[in-house]
This record gives C-alpha cells, sequence and structure tokens, in this order.
C-alpha cells in the first residue's frame, strides 16, 4: 500500500512538472486572433485613407474652379444656369417682381439681384 502511494506521488509530480513544460494552445490561439484582428485593423485603415484619397480627388475634379477636368459636365451646367438666367431675365423684363422671380426659379432674391446687374453692366456702353 505504501508503494501505490509513493507511486501514485511520484506520478503526480511528474504530471505536475510536465503541464508547465507543456505548450499552451490557449495563448498560441489568442495570440494568432490579435495578430489577425490587428492586421484586419490596418487594412481597414488603409482602405479608409484611400477611400478618403479618392473622395478628394472626386471634389477637386468637380469644383468649377477646374473646368479642364470635366469640361462636358461643367458647361451643361452652365447652360442650364444661362437658360435659367435667361428666364429671371425675362420675367424681370415683363414686371414681375423679385420675390416672384425668386419663386418660379427656385433661386434666392440675392442671385435674381445679382443677375440682373450682370446683365445690366454688361448692356450698358463703356
Amino acid at each position: 500500500m505504501e508503494y501505490i502511494i509513493l507511486t501514485l506521488l511520484l506520478l503526480s509530480a511528474i504530471v505536475f512538472i510536465f503541464s508547465f513544460l507543456r505548450k499552451d494552445r490557449l495563448a498560441e490561439l489568442e495570440q494568432e486572433i490579435e495578430q489577425l484582428s490587428l492586421s484586419y485593423m490596418q487594412d481597414i485603415y488603409q482602405l479608409k485613407k484611400k477611400i478618403s484619397v479618392l473622395e478628394e480627388e472626386l471634389l477637386f475634379q468637380e469644383s468649377p474652379e477646374y473646368s479642364d477636368a470635366f469640361p462636358a459636365a461643367i458647361k451643361e451646367k452652365s447652360s442650364v444656369h444661362e437658360i435659367i438666367k435667361n428666364q429671371v431675365l425675362a420675367l424681370y423684363r415683363q414686371g414681375l417682381s423679385i420675390e416672384r422671380i425668386a419663386h418660379q426659379s427656385n433661386l434666392q432674391p440675392n442671385e435674381i439681384i445679382s443677375i440682373i446687374d450682370e446683365n445690366q453692366q454688361k448692356e450698358r456702353p463703356i
């Protein structure tokens, strides 16, 4: 009986020492998951940076200051704008009030006044 207890104590000591020497698989999995999450976060950050750069480029190209980037689109916008200007001037010549013209053309009254002033400056001989 003493031999059995002594053998069991020796066996438990060996298993106890072996448990410290054995690799912890859970720690390895945690490290792998952490590395994956870090790499995903880096990828997401890089994608967000690229998207913001692309958005800035699109805004840069669409701004009216840079009409060479999309001349057809800007010419189309300016032709619509010219049509609205002509409509505003025609309504003004008919004697409509600025508020009424603004309501019909969906423009602000200060825009209506600037269109009228611009046209009057063009018509004046220098």
